[in-house]
């Protein structure tokens, strides 16, 4: 988990510069899959086209003289309210949004995020938007999910 603090203040929002506003987590396996259906649920499974990347996103790994490695295809949507999830509202946290990021991989990709004998992953190993679009109608295969 990285908890994200603030680069400066906002006087409106009551944000001071260093105070702790957010943080990432990185999930995987059958977890990832559970919250993941918790949050398509509260969408109603329906994500729109423009949810999916085509020209993909980078990872914060650092790879030798590369700062960043390309990943396409993947796709991410956000949820207004935290208590949508089944989560217990508590009046001393409030009420917070989330946003869901997820990042698809094919076995193979590990040869470019490696220190040493580092690799170029080939076009044809590469996710696409198409790709990354049938991976959810085929995962998520109830009879509601669908692309708007």
């Amino acid at each position: 988990m990285t908890i994200i603090a603030a680069r400066f203040t906002i006087r409106t929002f009551s944000i001071r510069r260093n105070e702790k506003i957010s943080c990432h987590v990185s999930v995987s396996g059958e977890k990832a899959t559970q919250i993941l259906d918790k949050g398509l649920a509260v969408k109603e499974y329906e994500l729109k086209k423009d949810n999916f990347s085509n020209s993909g996103a980078f990872s914060h790994y650092k790879v030798s003289s590369l700062s960043l490695t390309y990943l396409p295809g993947n796709f991410g949507f956000g949820i207004q309210e935290h208590i949508d999830l089944g989560i217990k509202y508590d009046p001393n946290t409030g009420i917070y949004g989330m946003d869901f990021y997820v990042v698809l991989g094919r076995k193979g990709f590990r040869v470019a995020r490696r220190k040493s004998r580092w690799a170029h992953v080939g076009p044809k190993h590469k996710i696409t938007k198409e790709d990354a679009l049938q991976w959810y109608l085929q995962t998520f295969n109830k009879s509601y999910a669908r692309l708007v």
